[in-house]
Formats: C-alpha cells, structure tokens, sequence
C-alpha cells in the first residue's frame, strides 16, 4: 500500500525485507520454495521445511499480528488456513501453503455465494466471550453515524441515515449469539486448498451475527451485478444457503454500506463509496 513508501518506517521495512526473510528461515529452518507474492499489507513466500510446503508470511510494522493470530488459533484450520508457527517480535506466522493462484474472485458469484454462504456456517462455533461482538459494533454506529455523516456533508439523503442508525439500534439491542464471525470476508480472502476445497485466509473473529460482512461480498463485486435485481438474487442466495434472517441481513447491509462509506469518503477511496450509495439506495 502506498503509505508503506511514504513514511520512514515503512521504508525500512521494504528496505530490509530480504534480510527479515533470510532471518526468519535461517530461525525456523525454511528454505525459500517459489516466488514472493503480496497482498496491500503482507509478504507472503512459499518455504518449505524438509519437504513440507508452507509459506511464510511477514507484516509491516505497526500491524499487530496478535488478532490474527489468535483468530486462526481458535479456528485451527476449521475453515481457515492452518497457523503453524508465529513469531511477535518479527511479525512473521508460517501457514498452510494454500493455492494462491485460485481464488473466489475468478469464480461467479452464483457459484461463489452458497461457497461463502457455507464457509460461514463451518465457521460458526461458539466463541470466546471476550471477542468482540457484532451488536457492541451496531452500538458503535449509533454513537458515531450521525456525526460521522455531518463530517463529510451528508453523503446520503437524511432519510438513509435515520434509516442506518434505526437499525443501528435494533442489532445493538438484541441478544446477541455467541457464535464466531469472520469479520473480514470476501471473495479475495478466500482460495482454493487441498485438504478442503476453499478456505479463508487472514479472518477477523468476531461474534454475533452470521451475515455480519456479507456487504463486503457485494459491494466488492458490484461492477459484475448491473441490474438491481441481480444485487437481490445474490443477496437471496446468501440467506438462502446461510439459512440467516432476511431482515437481519438487510440490516448489515445497509449498516456496513454505511460504515464503509463514511470511513471511505475522508480517506479519499473514489471507487468505492459509490457502490455503497448503490446498495444503500437499494436496501434501506
């Protein structure tokens, strides 16, 4: 990401990126297996130790790597990517090589929905009760959509806030499951495995609602839905194969539509925010 070029830290990260890996393979006895890839805050090499495949991922400085860790922790390879070693101080895990050239991206999403719809629900087993809950999230907004709106000069007509911080409420008061979440899912994040056909990689573990980030999903592939009827097919299908409330999905639709987009807007994002006008037109 470009603030990795632009701050002195980041720098001497990118800087010293080739000395941290020759460091970290010499400590956990890996040699390199492949080329490095990346994502926008990650590199990712493959290794191999004796003749397992892994790969070895290390993060920038200032990303905590605790969360992620504990998350596949917890999950253990149960629908995500197997953790198999961390080191804190270096930011470094060492995963389950997974196959990196597919993921759900290149898959359509009538077939990349019920995928997702059923990775939500190997996800949902009881969770901790110190993580972070969907509805102390809905709680948030209540607090902060209002003011965070008038901040950038009502994006929305009035009404689609009013609607977003009803609705706010309504999440935040009801009671909350204790079942686990990714709260961080998307077609990106997902790839194709040996051991299971898709798993997740780098998920957020919350609890709550299932269809907490399913927004994510469509506003990530919104240029492949032209008509709004297709947007309501695929939000269909999602409930349909999750087996979640169709009124409790729309809720997180439109709240986390508005959240992107009032986050988005001051952090200069043009592409985005426009997709979630669109989903916000459409669901509140």
């Amino acid at each position: 990401m470009p603030r990795w070029w632009h701050d002195r830290p980041g720098r001497q990260w990118l800087g010293t990126l080739p000395s941290l890996v020759s460091a970290q393979c010499r400590r956990w006895d890996l040699r390199i297996d492949g080329e490095p890839m990346h994502g926008s805050n990650a590199l990712i090499v493959p290794v191999r130790r004796r003749r397992e495949p892994y790969v070895l991922r290390l993060s920038p400085p200032g990303d905590n790597i605790d969360q992620e860790a504990a998350a596949l922790h917890f999950w253990a390879g149960r629908g995500t990517v197997r953790l198999f070693d961390v080191d804190r101080g270096s930011r470094a895990m060492l995963l389950e090589r997974l196959d990196s050239s597919r993921s759900l991206q290149s898959q359509p999403l009538t077939i990349a929905v019920p995928i997702l719809a059923h990775l939500v629900g190997v996800l949902a087993v009881p969770a901790p009760a110190d993580v972070l809950s969907t509805a102390t999230i809905a709680a948030g907004h209540v607090e902060t959509f209002e003011r965070d709106w008038l901040a950038v000069e009502g994006p929305t007509p009035r009404s689609q806030l009013t609607t977003a911080i009803q609705l706010a409420e309504e999440r935040s008061e009801a009671p909350t499951s204790d079942l686990a979440v990714d709260g961080d899912l998307h077609c990106a994040q997902v790839l194709a495995a040996k051991r299971a056909p898709w798993l997740i990689v780098d998920p957020v573990l919350l609890r709550g609602d299932r269809e907490y980030d399913f927004a994510r999903v469509l506003w990530d592939r919104l240029d492949e839905l032209s008509k709004d009827s297709e947007i309501i097919a695929a939000f269909d299908a999602f409930v349909d194969a999750a087996q979640v409330p169709a009124q409790r999905a729309r809720c997180w639709v439109v709240l986390r539509s508005m959240s992107y987009l009032l986050w988005g807007i001051p952090h200069g994002l043009t592409s985005d925010p426009p997709k979630c006008r669109r989903l916000l037109d459409l669901f509140c």
